[in-house]
C-alpha cells in the first residue's frame, strides 16, 4: 500500500520580521526573531521543537537556531539546495518528518541580510557544492556571472517559441506591483507602476529590465509544522499542507539548464505538477490562489504553463485583463511577489498562502482553500498545495 502524507501536517505558527534593505542586525538575530514570533503564533513553547528544516545558503546552523530560541532535544534536522528552486522543500521535510513520526514539531525559516550583506544580484556567487562550481566556471567564462544573465538566456527562447514580448512582461510585473502598492510590508507599499515607467527601466540581462527583477532584501520568515491532528485541536480551519513534492528533469542544472530538447524554464514545473496534483487529489481549476516564485518577473508565464493553468505559449494571453489580480480568474503572488513585497527565498510567498487561508491576507481572495505554492523555475525546484 502506498504511503501518502497528503493532510497528515499542519502549518500552526507563522512569524516574519519587517523586510527592509538594511536590518541594522545579525541574520542570527533575524532568524530568532522569526522562529520566537512563530512559535508564539502558534502556542507552542520552544521547548517542545524537535526538527528543524532550512536552506543550504541560509548562514545560521539549524543547531545554533535551536538553541538560541531555548529549544531542550532535536531529532530532525535538514537544509535543501538549489537556492529558490528548494523554496518549498524544507516544507516537504516537515511534512514527511511529522507523518512518519519521527517528529511532532518542526520549524522551518529562512534569514537573510541580502541586501546589505552577501548580493545574490552581484557577480561573488553564493557557495555551491564543487560539481556545481565546475559547470559554473564554464558558463562564467561565457559571461553568464549573474542569475539574471544565466536566467535571460531560456528566456530569450521562450520569447521566440511563444512570442511573449515586453508587453507581455510588464502585464506581469504591473500586477505584482498592484498587489504590493495595497501591503504595508511591501517595500514597494503605495507604489505601483505604469507601463511607461516599466520600459524606461534600465535593461539588466535582455530581456531582463530592472522592474523585472526581483528585490535584494533584509528579512526573515518562519513558519511552524505539526500533526495536522494537533492543529485541529487548536481551532478551527488549520493550514493542512496537501502536497508537498520536489523535481528535476535530467537536464536540469542550477540556473543554466541549457542542454536538453527545451531549454525554456518549464518542464521541471511541470514534474513537480504532476505530483502535488496527484497527491493532493486535484486540479488546476481547484486552485484558488497561486504564489508563483517571480525571481524574475517574466519567468511566471512558463511556470503557469507548467502548474496546468494554461497550454504552452498562452500564459501571455492568461495574465491579460485582469485574470491574474485579486478578483481574476487566478490571483497570482497577492502580497506583491518577491518584485514587490521582499525577498526571502520564497518563504514571504509561503507566509502569502498560510495567510490567504487564515482569510487574514491584506489583499484577501474570498473563499479561498487551495493555495499553490511554487519555487524557483530554471532549476531543480520544489512545490506545495496548502489548504484548509
Amino acid at each position: 500500500m502506498k504511503f501518502s502524507a497528503s493532510g497528515a501536517a499542519a502549518i500552526v505558527g507563522l512569524g516574519t520580521t519587517e523586510f527592509s534593505k538594511d536590518s541594522g542586525r545579525s541574520e542570527m538575530r533575524l532568524a530568532v526573531e522569526a522562529v520566537t514570533a512563530a512559535l508564539q503564533d502558534a502556542g507552542i513553547d520552544p521547548a517542545e521543537v524537535d526538527g528543524m528544516c532550512t536552506y543550504m545558503l541560509d548562514n545560521n546552523s539549524e543547531i545554533d537556531v535551536f538553541r538560541n530560541i531555548g529549544g531542550r532535544t532535536l531529532k530532525f534536522f535538514s537544509r535543501i539546495s538549489y537556492g529558490g528552486g528548494g523554496a518549498c522543500a524544507p516544507l516537504q521535510q516537515a511534512m514527511m518528518a511529522v507523518a512518519t513520526g519521527v517528529a511532532e514539531v518542526v520549524v522551518c525559516y529562512r534569514a537573510m541580510n541580502e541586501r546589505s550583506g552577501l548580493r545574490f544580484g552581484q557577480t561573488t556567487p553564493p557557495p555551491a557544492p564543487e560539481s556545481s562550481v565546475m559547470f559554473r566556471h564554464f558558463h562564467q567564462m561565457h559571461g553568464l556571472m549573474t542569475a539574471g544573465a544565466m536566467m535571460a538566456l531560456p528566456m530569450r527562447r521562450y520569447m521566440h517559441e511563444t512570442g511573449a514580448t515586453s508587453e507581455d512582461f510588464f502585464n506581469y510585473s504591473r500586477v505584482a506591483r498592484l498587489h504590493a502598492s495595497t501591503n504595508p510590508q511591501a517595500f514597494f507599499y503605495g507604489k505601483p507602476i505604469t507601463r511607461d515607467e516599466y520600459m524606461a527601466s534600465r535593461m539588466i540581462a535582455e530581456p531582463f529590465r530592472l522592474l523585472d527583477c526581483c528585490q535584494e532584501s533584509d528579512g526573515a520568515v518562519a513558519v511552524v509544522v505539526t500533526s495536522a491532528e494537533r492543529a485541529r485541536a487548536r481551532g478551527p480551519r488549520p493550514v493542512l499542507i496537501r502536497a508537498a513534492a520536489q523535481g528535476a528533469p535530467a537536464t536540469a542544472m542550477l540556473c543554466t539548464s541549457y542542454y536538453g530538447a527545451d531549454i525554456t524554464p518549464r518542464e521541471e514545473c511541470e514534474v513537480v505538477a504532476q505530483q502535488l496534483y496527484a497527491m493532493a487529489d486535484l486540479k488546476p481549476a481547484d486552485i484558488d490562489v497561486a504564489i508563483v516564485y517571480d525571481h524574475f518577473g517574466p519567468t511566471v508565464l512558463p511556470a503557469l504553463e507548467g502548474y496546468g493553468f494554461c497550454a504552452r505559449g498562452e500564459a501571455k494571453d492568461f495574465i491579460k485583463n485582469g485574470n491574474i489580480e485579486v478578483g481574476g480568474t487566478l490571483p497570482v503572488n497577492t502580497h506583491g511577489g518577491q518584485l514587490g513585497e521582499a525577498y526571502v527565498h520564497g518563504m514571504n510567498g509561503i507566509a502569502e498562502a498560510v495567510r490567504q487561508l487564515r482569510g487574514t491576507a491584506v489583499n484577501q481572495v474570498p473563499g479561498a482553500e487551495n493555495v499553490l505554492v511554487t519555487a524557483g523555475n530554471g532549476l531543480p525546484t520544489s512545490g506545495m498545495i496548502l489548504g484548509v
